[in-house]
Parts: structure tokens; sequence; C-alpha cells
């Protein structure tokens, strides 16, 4: 998700939240008294990895050889989910929402020591296909609600399982990852239920890369690509819709 998208995003939020300048007939009055409510959730996830490269690595019967790798897109994905809310306080409530996010990151290896015909190093690409389960948790810190609209704030851990299974690629994450996230949206109380478009963003806590996999590869050739990095963080911005 690009910068001017998410900008957009935030300021719809402030003029939808901010356009009332009187009181108004409230729907769904109590809704927010009740000590645990349910709800369902779809939106878009847009996942990014944050890589280090090694550099120079000694390559058996080759010498030295440098391989750059870097994910040079952001591809959308879909999310799908569920959510439980807890009541903490009038303007605090615990907050878990199960998800599923299918995604996928484009990586991209640069040669440094093999050149094309115009001098530039030679590209290999990886799709790097995810599907997470993430079970996040939040705590949830609403403002006070005017009519029919309620800004808040989030912020919380949220433990992923990585369901993509062995492969040849370049790369492969480890199957478990934890990620903090933090956010912001607004609740939209409509007639007959309530609408709550979030923006959340989310960061790894610890390397995701799985460094046993070099060894796992039959394609030795594939390696050197392999090694070319020694640390992965994952980033995931994602844009929800719960209906409650």
């Amino acid at each position: 998700m690009n910068r001017r998208l998410i900008l957009t995003f935030s300021l719809a939020l402030a003029v939808l939240c901010g356009a009332a300048q009187q009181r108004r007939v409230q729907n769904k009055p109590y809704i927010d008294l009740r000590p645990l409510h349910f709800g369902i959730s779809i939106g878009l996830n847009m996942q990014d990895i944050e890589l280090q490269n090694v550099g120079p690595q000694l390559v058996e019967d080759i010498g030295e050889r440098t391989v750059l790798v870097d994910a040079d897109t952001w591809n959308p994905g879909f999310s799908v989910g569920v959510l439980a809310d807890m009541r903490l306080h009038q303007h605090f409530a615990l907050r878990i929402a199960p998800a599923m996010h299918f995604g996928s990151k484009h990586l991209v290896f640069r040669d440094l020591d093999d050149l094309n015909d115009g001098g530039h190093p030679r590209e290999s690409t990886q799709d790097m296909k995810n599907t997470y389960i993430s079970v996040p948790i939040d705590l949830k810190i609403s403002a006070e609600r005017f009519n029919n609209y309620r800004p808040y704030l989030l912020a919380g851990i949220d433990p992923m399982i990585n369901l993509s299974g062995k492969d040849q690629d370049f790369l492969q994450l480890k199957r478990y990852d934890t990620m903090a996230e933090v956010g912001f949206g607004c609740d939209f109380y409509l007639p007959f239920f309530k609408l709550c478009p979030e923006l959340k963003f989310c960061f790894s806590l610890a390397d995701v890369l799985n460094k046993k996999h070099a060894d796992e590869l039959t394609d030795v050739n594939k390696r050197v690509f392999t090694q070319s990095t020694d640390r992965a963080v994952s980033k995931m911005v994602v844009l929800t819709f719960f209906f409650e």
C-alpha cells in the first residue's frame, strides 16, 4: 500500500468523524455497553519484507561472488476473519480478531558478478507466496462517541503461523512469527450494525528467515542466492472492515 492510499484513508476517516456539527439521533445506542460482542471482517493486506544482505561470499570452485536481494514491489492480498470484543471500560476494550491473510512478496536477486550484454547484473526473481493464520490481541482505545461516529486507536501483539509449505525457492521463512501492531480506525453506527474501517501496521519482532533452507536445496547453484541474506523482518499493512 503506497503512501498516497494511506494518507487518503486517514484523511477520509478524519473528515467523516468530524463532519457532524450537531447532535443527531444515535443508531444502536447501547451496542458498546455489552460486555462481549462478536463480528466478522474482510479486508486487504500489503506484505513486505526487509532483508539484510551479507555482501561478498566465497563459493567453492568459483571464488568470491556477490548477490544482492531486495523486495521490489508490494503485492495486494486478501484477508478474512472473525472478531471478539470484550468491554473493559467506557474507553477501553480487549479485542481478539483471528484472521487469515493471503498474499505474497516479490523478491529480486541481482548477481553483481554475472553481467548481461548491457553490463547490468543478471536478475533472478522469486514470488514468495504466504498464507498466514493470525490471532492478534489488541487493546482498543476509543474516544467519546459523537452522533454515529467514534474514532479509536489500537495496539497489540499478533502471533502468526505461516502455512506455506517447503519448496525449492531461493528463500524460505520460518513457520512461526510474532508481530507488534498499531493502528487506528473509526466506528460508524448504522441502523442495523456497526461498521469499523481500520488501518493497521504490523512489524515482526524477530528474524523470520529459515537459515536451514540452504541445506534442503537439491540444486546447489541456488545456495549462493539463499545465503545472500542472513536476516529477514516481515512487515504488513492491513486495511480491514469489521461488521459488528
